[in-house]
């Protein structure tokens, strides 16, 4: 499912969007009705003020270090899930139709906004994230990338973003987790262009468990069982001698985790490129 950016739904661009329609009746030396409504829909205890102060958090915070940015962005997002989505939404059909009341729509929003790019960002990535529904993933990566590129004024790795991405929503609830899921196959898929079954269903298995040390070692040393086990039944079926003492090298790689052992990205990696192996070498049988 693809997430499109609202400006009638987008609480930063309609508070930035009043605040300029203040200035331009000011200079017109006009009564601005818009004062009225931004402190009727504004006021500090308000549901849209709440969200607001999140848009604020983005267009108040630049050239902050990388690690400042993930811990902004992070905390909005763990901040936005505790708002009151039902009293918001209704909040703003009744500020759209105060707006509607005293200004012609179309000017209104044609108005051009400072820092509309990361503001469109950000709605679009709680939007996502709060969405019931399976979610493209590149939707999250985009809109996380402009964020960070704003509060950074850095360009930003994609792969970096999508690991953080992963890393994060993986701490969540079984939706958001299948986000992840979908986000480290497109990964894995972008790297090693198509997955094999066994790959995919690895990838699954490293989501369900990752909240759990024990599991995901046992899930590590299953399958590096499996794997020795196919490496050795495929290695004597081998006749290339340079080829059998490579493999041999190979095998002897491939061993458990101990119980100390920490399972981390670097022994799913080792998963993925151990079956492309199997599989490389089932073509040469």
């Amino acid at each position: 499912m693809k997430i499109k950016h609202s400006k009638f739904r987008n609480t930063g661009l309609l508070f930035e969007l009043l605040v300029k329609q203040i200035t331009a009746d000011t200079l017109n030396n006009s009564d601005s009705a818009a004062v009225s409504i931004l402190q009727k829909f504004f006021a500090n205890s308000s549901s849209l003020a709440k969200e607001y102060k999140l848009y604020e958090f983005i267009t108040k915070n630049r050239n902050v270090s990388q690690s400042k940015a993930e811990t902004i962005v992070s905390t909005i997002t763990e901040v936005s899930r505790k708002l009151d989505t039902k009293s918001i939404k209704n909040q703003k059909y009744k500020l759209i139709s105060e707006i509607k009341n005293h200004y012609n729509i179309d000017e209104f929003f044609g108005m051009q906004v400072r820092d509309y790019k990361p503001l469109a960002a950000l709605y679009c990535l709680l939007e996502a994230q709060n969405n019931d529904n399976l979610i493209n993933p590149q939707i999250l990566i985009d809109n996380k990338t402009t964020i960070l590129e704003h509060l950074t004024s850095s360009q930003q790795n994609e792969d970096e973003v999508k690991d953080t991405l992963i890393e994060e929503y993986s701490k969540y609830d079984k939706d958001l987790k299948l986000l992840t899921f979908k986000i480290l196959l497109e990964k894995f898929n972008s790297k090693y262009k198509n997955l094999l079954p066994e790959q995919k269903n690895i990838l699954k298995e490293f989501i369900t468990s990752v909240n759990s040390q024990s599991r995901l070692r046992t899930l590590v040393n299953e399958e590096m069982n499996k794997i020795a086990s196919a490496v050795r039944n495929l290695s004597s079926k081998i006749t290339n001698e340079v080829v059998k003492i490579k493999l041999s090298e190979v095998s002897k790689s491939i061993k458990p985790l101990d119980k100390k052992s920490k399972v981390n990205d670097s022994h799913l990696v080792n998963l993925m490129q151990y079956y492309d192996l199997v599989n490389e070498l089932k073509s040469l049988k």
